[in-house]
């Protein structure tokens, strides 16, 4: 079934549970803030394809992540800063450009992955993770142990954490199996030790 949703074409990707902080500028995303606020809806976030995160409204990928909004502030030059929580994949239909430039899109939303344990040739990654996030801080430093057992939360933690290129981040996002993912992720590790 589509629905259509308010979408925030980005030059970054969004994984579920994943942390997102914009700083809200453009009229036409201060009216989409106002309206998810106002109902409790989420938006879509997905990657800039073509074009720019200001302006003329840009080219979207297919596949990006809902974010709700949890806390708004006023940033150090008196523009509103919003947080928000990624939370369910979905898929682009079609997509149509509001007359105030605001793109909305047809979406299917895909089901949450199956929970899948990391498996034992994964269980470094599990590690690298949670000395990254002990190291890094932030939201994820404190959790409970047990979703580093989880291969999707490992899987899209270490997405958003290392530093790979964007086009590789929405390809991991737009996978399926968490086990695939973690191959994946696995195979870009060489690229960061240290020599």
């Amino acid at each position: 079934m589509l629905k259509a949703i308010p979408l925030f074409p980005l030059d970054t990707v969004l994984f579920p549970g994943g942390p997102l902080r914009l700083r809200i500028f453009e009229q036409r995303y201060l009216d989409l803030v106002r309206d998810c606020a106002r109902d409790g809806r989420a938006f879509g976030v997905c990657l800039i394809l073509e074009g720019r995160e200001a302006g003329e409204p840009a080219l979207p990928a297919a596949v990006g992540t809902t974010a709700r909004i949890t806390d708004f502030y006023t940033l150090p030059d008196g523009l509103l800063g919003i947080s928000a929580e990624g939370g369910e994949r979905f898929q682009v239909a079609s997509t149509r450009v509001r007359d105030n430039g605001l793109v909305y899109g047809e979406v299917r939303f895909w089901p949450d992955e199956p929970a899948v344990a990391v498996p034992p040739e994964h269980g470094l990654l599990a590690t690298i993770l949670e000395r990254l996030l002990d190291e890094i801080g932030g939201v994820f430093a404190k959790v409970e142990r047990t979703r580093y057992d989880d291969a999707s939360w490992v899987g899209f933690r270490l997405a958003e954490t290392l530093p790979l290129a964007q086009p590789e981040k929405q390809q991991l996002l737009q996978m399926t199996d968490p086990l695939q993912r973690l191959a994946r992720i696995q195979h870009y590790l060489p690229r960061f030790q240290r020599a």
